[in-house]
């Protein structure tokens, strides 16, 4: 959907993020990437600038009569000419605010303090990605390859990957513009071979309720 942002929405967003003085280790920063996990946990003046009326629109519209919330945020920057590649994958942990023995949960993951897991299907196919782009992102600077259909399939084992990769397609998606995809979208990146950036905000909305006990842990109720 091109246009939910307009250049100057872009721009602020941009100076934010880049003029941000993060030490914590939900940044990572090198030479191949830029990256920020737990985005508005980090960055809260983000928040306004990133629901705008446009995208509360839009909310609204792939969340009919439901008051979706926020459960995952993150930024990535592809620099120019970046070497790294994203194989091909399902996004399929939901990262939570604790370990709790859940019927239909697992497995778990705990890295740098942070637990993640495998939940039942229904919560998977509850989440819309939104991938806002700040940049013009087409093949030569590491446009989204997916699977269209891939996401009616549940979690596809990484072997059989192949049966459905022969079906893939490229997103182009000019500045300012928001893909929308479901996380269990079979999807990839390739090298960039441009001297143009990538820079992504990546958004995880649901309107469903985990378990009693068991909260996202970037959980942002929409006011």
């Amino acid at each position: 959907m091109p246009n939910v942002f307009s250049p100057e929405e872009i721009a602020d967003l941009l100076h934010t993020i880049e003029t941000a003085e993060g030490s914590s280790p939900n940044f990572r920063r090198s030479q191949d990437v830029f990256a920020i996990r737990n985005l508005l946990g980090e960055l809260p003046q983000l928040q306004e600038l990133l629901l705008t009326p446009r995208l509360r629109s839009l909310l609204a519209a792939l969340f009919p009569g439901r008051t979706p919330q926020l459960v995952k945020a993150i930024y990535f920057d592809k620099p120019a000419g970046s070497n790294w590649l994203v194989a091909w994958h399902q996004d399929v942990m939901i990262a939570v605010d604790q370990r709790l023995d859940l019927p239909g949960y697992g497995p778990w993951s705990t890295k740098n303090g942070e637990t993640t897991v495998l939940p039942p299907r229904e919560i998977l196919e509850s989440i819309i990605t939104l991938r806002l782009h700040l940049d013009d992102c087409d093949v030569t600077n590491g446009a989204l390859r997916v699977v269209p259909g891939s996401h009616r399939h549940g979690v596809i084992p990484n072997d059989q990957h192949p049966a459905f990769t022969s079906w893939a397609i490229h997103c182009d998606v000019p500045a300012g513009g928001v893909m929308l995809m479901q996380p269990l979208t079979l999807h990839a990146s390739n090298r960039s071979t441009s001297p143009r950036p990538r820079r992504v905000i990546h958004l995880e909305f649901s309107a469903a309720e985990l378990p009693a006990g068991l909260q996202w842990r970037e959980k942002l109720p929409l006011s």
